[in-house]
């Protein structure tokens, strides 16, 4: 596949983002990554997609993943009952990818986003996460750009 080999050559910053032209040949792939998702509330899937930015270590060693979520759907009313924030999971077919670096920004007393950061110390938990996100990106339009 193309993205994996871009990863050999990533840069410090890169940032996965919404795609501006959805096209029909994406949806027979969407379907495969289907089940890709974040939630911060177990079993309770995020639909809001969230700005991506990556920093990685130019060595390899670590690397910095940072998500900016608008007005998620967790702080829905009608979510409330579902349960608590008690962190951010990426779930996949592989399993959880899960962080408890997860803050809320809050304008007149109402919550309106949500970053959340997740560190990767290894090689092996960037690959870990970047195979993520090549299912999380098909399955909600996002593609990966190079800060440039």
């Amino acid at each position: 596949m193309k993205f994996i080999s871009i990863l050999a050559l990533l840069p410090l910053a890169t940032a996965f983002a919404p795609t501006p032209a959805f096209s029909s040949a994406r949806s027979a792939t969407t379907e495969l990554y289907a089940d890709a998702m974040i939630q911060f509330v177990k079993g309770l899937k995020e639909q809001v997609v969230p700005g991506i930015k990556m920093t990685r270590a130019k060595d390899g060693s670590s690397g910095v993943a940072t998500f900016q979520f608008q007005n998620p759907n967790v702080f829905d009313a009608s979510t409330a009952k579902e349960g608590d924030v008690t962190g951010m999971f990426l779930v996949d077919e592989e399993g959880e990818i899960s962080t408890n670096d997860v803050n809320a920004r809050f304008v007149n007393g109402k919550p309106q986003a949500i970053e959340s950061v997740y560190v990767m110390s290894s090689p092996e938990e960037w690959d870990r996460f970047m195979r993520f996100m090549e299912r999380y990106g098909e399955a909600n339009g996002l593609e990966f750009n190079k800060a440039g």
